[in-house]
């Protein structure tokens, strides 16, 4: 009997065991297929530095900030960039220091934080550029809100402005610490004055995650009001395996498994490779804003929350637009918050050619009664012209005020995409109007035509869109949403 017992059971523990078995073979195999797809790793994706910000370390104030990232960026010389040889082919490489993605070419080098104070401002105004990105994102912006009256401080994020290398340990809560510095720093400034936060993508994150944060806790620098650009509360659910990956590289002393991506480092300004524990970390805070707004939802404190002004692409590669919305703005109280959407380009999405699916969730969007922001639309006037409107949704209404605008979609331009909004065509680096003085490198004009597989930069890199046509728009309603640049 007790033979007739185990022998089933031996049975299951042998498939339990070839099952498991199974699983990890197929996880090697997955593994050894994704790396064969990537490039090998350069000293840019392994040196480590030492001299970047942490939330448990010593540092306290924004000046012993500054001070660090001096010994960050002279780490950086001494540790990887002096240590470099190049060749003829690295003509287009940010380390290389003849190089036009040489980001010390530039009158000034935009992977540092920036202060930028008048003489009587009306307002401080934090800058909290993307994942991967620099301060350099967000210099347009914050240039106009300093001729509008502001104080602006554009931070440099912990992780950001040096090496690819320096996202494989950053951890959120360093962000986050970072945040809450400058914001205090801006506050003891003009402690009379207002406090916005302006955040592009993960930045944005940040600034939701700071104000939810500051409801609970009153030590917080408090901000007033917060503008986001492409923000990253709504993320691939990919994302939240990132450990998994990293661990399953440790185990096997595979390093590239810690990579989505690895590029040639051209852009002077942003990191082309990209490690997936950046990804986890932006995971980590829309998994933070949303049960912070749900339980500020529960207890009544999401009533106090500032006004948000968000932008975004109806289409986003990067984020999840829709998730966005039902993670943040599906929740906020009736404070003058108000949604952006800068819909596809009808005279060519609503074509064979392209697809339009990615956008479907605006049609329900509009007709929601229960709306508690603003919602506005920026679309074609009609799907048989460029010429475009801007279409105001107010709280409890589906019927718009229509607005013509003196914009058209340029040619050939389908959607804007993530990283377009933050930049005018004027941008010296991503947008098309060329400003040599300041840049000899233009990304937002470049389209090389070839056969495939040759160029060096990826070509939906080149396809995508780098600036913004309707920045004049989103400047304007920035500025007045903030109350800035209004003469008495």
């Amino acid at each position: 009997m007790l033979k007739f017992i185990h022998r089933p059971v031996l049975r299951v523990l042998k498939f339990a065991g070839f099952t498991v078995l199974g699983g990890i073979v197929a996880i090697i195999a997955v593994a050894i297929f994704y790396l064969n797809g990537l490039s090998d790793l350069e000293p840019w994706h392994t040196v480590h530095l030492d001299e970047d910000y942490s939330a448990d370390g010593a540092v306290s104030s924004f000046p012993d900030y500054l001070a660090m990232e001096d010994r960050l960026f002279a780490e950086l010389q001494d540790e990887l960039i002096s240590k470099l040889s190049f060749g003829p082919k690295d003509e287009v490489n940010r380390f290389q220091p003849d190089s036009v993605s040489n980001p010390l070419t530039w009158p000034r080098n935009w992977n540092r934080s920036f202060m930028i104070e008048t003489e009587s401002p009306t307002a401080s105004v934090l800058l909290l550029h993307g994942m991967s990105d620099s301060p350099y994102s967000l210099r347009e912006i914050g240039q106009s809100l300093h001729e509008a009256g502001a104080n602006v401080l554009g931070l440099r994020l912990p992780g950001h402005g040096t090496a690819p290398a320096a996202l494989l340990e950053t951890k959120a809560e360093d962000m986050i610490s970072a945040t809450a510095l400058a914001a205090r720093h801006l506050k003891a400034m003009q402690p009379d004055k207002p406090l916005y936060a302006v955040g592009y993508s993960n930045g944005g994150a940040l600034s939701v995650v700071h104000a939810l944060r500051q409801l609970e806790d009153p030590s917080l620098a408090k901000i007033d009001r917060i503008i986001l650009l492409s923000p990253a509360i709504g993320v691939t659910p990919a994302a939240a395996y990132a450990p998994v990956a990293i661990q399953l590289g440790h185990i096997l002393g595979v390093q590239r498994l810690a990579w989505s991506s690895l590029g040639p480092e051209y852009d002077p300004y942003k990191y082309t490779s990209f490690a997936i524990n950046a990804g986890y970390v932006t995971h980590q805070l829309t998994m933070e804003i949303r049960s912070r707004m749900d339980a500020a939802t529960a207890d009544g404190s999401v009533a106090v929350l500032p006004p948000i002004l968000g932008f975004s692409s109806a289409v986003d590669a990067t984020v999840i637009t829709r998730d966005m919305i039902s993670n943040l703005y599906a929740k906020l109280p009736e404070n003058g918050s108000e949604l952006f959407l800068f819909d596809t380009n009808q005279f060519l999405t609503k074509r064979p050619l392209l697809s339009d699916d990615a956008a479907d969730f605006l049609d329900p969007l509009v007709t929601d009664t229960a709306r508690t922001y603003t919602l506005r639309v920026i679309t074609n006037e009609a799907p048989s012209d460029r010429k475009t409107v801007l279409n105001t949704y107010v709280p409890g209404t589906n019927n718009p005020a229509v607005q013509r605008l003196d914009l058209s979609w340029p040619r050939g331009v389908f959607s804007l995409a993530h990283i377009s909004l933050p930049f005018s065509a004027e941008d010296p680096l991503y947008g098309i109007i060329p400003q040599p003085e300041i840049s000899r490198l233009q990304l937002g004009a470049l389209a090389l035509r070839g056969e495939r597989g040759i160029s060096e930069i990826p070509a939906g890199d080149m396809l995508r869109m780098r600036w913004n046509p309707f920045h004049s728009i989103m400047m304007s309603e920035t500025q007045s949403f903030l109350g800035l640049g209004a003469e008495d």
